[in-house]
C-alpha cells in the first residue's frame, strides 16, 4: 500500500481534525471518549445525536458515493480520518454496524433499488442496524445456521416469514433492522440454501433479550423470530446464495476503521504506562519489557492492517483480513492482562458501587481486561481463524470432522 500523501490527503486530514476537534470540545465534548469497552450502554442518546450529526456534516460511511451520502473517500483517506478519530477521542460509534458491515455489502452485493432505499439512512445515522449470523448452535460453525425463511403470499405481496433464535446480536435493543442469515432450502448442502434477509426489528414476532457480560453490561442479546416478516425483495444477492454474501460481510468487517482501533489500543498503552510510571512499576525489568513488547506490538498491527487493507477490493474474506483479525484480538488480550498486572492488587479493588446499589463499578484497567476476552471469540474465534489461515493460506488439509 502506497503511503505517500497527496496534497489533497494533506488538506482532508486537516478538514477532518478541524471539524472533529470543534465539535469535540463544543456541543459534544460531554460524549468524547465515552462509549468504549464496558461503556457501551452510557450516554446512547448523545451519542446518537453525535451520530447523526456526523452523517450531516458526512463524516460517515466516507467511502459511499456521493448521491448515498458519502464523499468517495479513498482508502487512504478513510485510514486518515480513522485516525483522527481515534486522535481526537472519538466516542463509541452507535452506527459502526451499518457503516463498517452492512453498508458495504449492500453497495458491493446489493440490487440499486436496495441502495437507494437504505444507504443513505446508514450514513445519516437515522437507522441503526445490528447482525443476525451466529445461533446457540451455529457459533464458529456458521454453515450450522437453523433459523429459517419461508416466501408466502400475502394481503401486502410476497413476504419472507423467518423463525429461528440467534445470539451475541450487538446493539439489537436499539437497531432498526437486522441482517439475518436464514436457511430458506433445507434440502441443500450446508453452505446452500442460505439466503441474507434485510429484516426490520421493530415488529410483533421478535423478541430481544439482553446477554449481561463480565462487564456487567449488555452490549449482546438473545434475539427470537417467531414469524417475523419482510419484503421479498430484502435479499441481498441470490436466494440461496448468501454465503458470499455473508463472507463478503466478513471481509468489510476487517475495512479502514481497524487503523483507528490501533490507535485507540495505543491510547490505552500510553494509559497504562502512565500507571506504570506513577506507581513504580516501570522500573520493574519484565514490566519494562512487556510495555515495550507492547508498544512493538501495535507497531505491527498496523503494517498488518495496511497490508489486509490492500488484499480487501474483491470483497472477499481473504487469508491477510483472517491473519489481521487473529494478531489484533490477541494483542489486545494481552493489553487488558498488562493493565491489571500493572496495577497488581489495586486490581482487585472496584471503584466504588453503582448508583442503584446493585452491582460495583470498574475502573478502565478491569473493563478493560474483562472486555478483551471476547475479542478472540467474536468475529471468528482464534481457533477457526487458525484453520482458516491454515488451509487457505498454507493449503493444509482441513480439520477433521468429528463423526459419532
Amino acid at each position: 500500500m502506497d503511503l505517500t500523501f497527496s496534497a489533497a490527503d494533506d488538506a482532508f486530514r486537516v478538514e477532518a481534525r478541524a471539524w472533529l476537534s470543534e465539535q469535540l470540545t463544543g456541543d459534544f465534548a460531554g460524549v468524547r471518549g465515552r462509549g468504549g469497552p464496558g461503556d457501551e450502554h452510557e450516554l446512547f442518546d448523545e451519542r446518537l445525536a453525535w451520530e447523526r450529526a456526523l452523517g450531516a456534516a458526512r463524516w460517515t460511511c466516507l467511502s459511499f458515493p456521493e448521491q448515498y451520502g458519502g464523499r468517495e473517500a479513498t482508502l487512504l483517506q478513510q485510514v486518515i480520518f480513522y485516525e483522527e478519530y481515534a486522535r481526537a477521542g472519538g466516542p463509541g460509534r452507535v452506527g459502526i454496524v451499518g457503516e463498517g458491515l452492512i453498508g458495504p455489502t449492500i453497495l458491493h452485493f446489493g440490487t440499486d433499488e436496495q441502495r437507494a432505499r437504505f444507504l443513505p439512512k446508514i450514513a445519516s445515522g437515522e437507522e441503526l442496524w445490528c447482525q443476525g449470523y451466529s445461533e446457540p448452535n451455529a457459533g464458529s460453525d456458521l454453515a450450522n445456521i437453523q433459523t429459517r425463511a419461508e416466501l408466502v403470499s400475502g394481503p401486502d405481496g410476497d413476504e419472507w416469514t423467518i423463525t429461528g433464535q440467534k445470539t451475541w446480536t450487538s446493539l439489537a435493543q436499539w437497531s432498526d433492522w437486522c441482517f439475518v442469515l436464514c436457511r430458506t432450502d433445507r434440502t441443500t448442502p450446508r453452505h446452500r440454501g442460505i439466503s441474507y434477509l434485510l429484516v426490520p426489528m421493530r415488529q410483533a414476532g421478535i423478541e430481544i433479550r439482553p446477554i449481561i457480560q463480565l462487564t456487567g453490561t449488555s452490549e449482546f442479546n438473545e434475539t427470537f423470530f417467531d414469524g417475523a416478516r419482510t419484503a421479498a425483495e430484502n435479499v441481498v444477492g441470490d436466494i440461496n446464495g448468501g454465503w458470499r454474501v455473508a463472507m463478503g460481510t466478513l471481509a468489510f468487517e476487517r475495512g479502514a476503521s481497524t487503523l483507528g482501533q490501533q490507535l485507540t489500543f495505543e491510547h490505552e498503552l500510553n494509559a497504562i504506562t502512565r500507571v506504570a510510571q506513577k506507581n513504580g512499576t516501570a522500573a520493574e525489568p519484565v514490566t519494562r519489557q512487556r510495555i515495550a513488547d507492547m508498544w512493538i506490538g501495535l507497531r505491527i498491527m498496523r503494517y498488518t492492517a495496511l497490508r489486509s487493507l490492500s488484499a480487501m477490493g474483491s470483497g472477499e474474506l481473504t487469508p491477510q483480513t483472517a491473519i489481521h483479525k487473529l494478531y489484533w484480538a490477541s494483542l489486545h488480550r494481552a493489553l487488558g492482562e498488562l493493565a491489571v498486572d500493572v496495577l497488581g492488587a489495586d486490581a482487585m479493588i472496584a471503584e466504588g458501587v453503582s448508583g442503584d446499589g446493585a452491582s460495583y463499578e470498574l475502573g478502565p484497567a478491569q473493563r478493560l481486561l474483562l472486555w478483551t476476552r471476547a475479542d478472540t471469540i467474536y468475529g471468528g474465534s482464534n481457533q477457526v481463524q487458525r484453520n482458516i489461515i491454515g488451509e487457505r493460506a498454507l493449503g493444509l488439509p482441513p480439520e477433521p470432522k468429528v463423526t459419532s
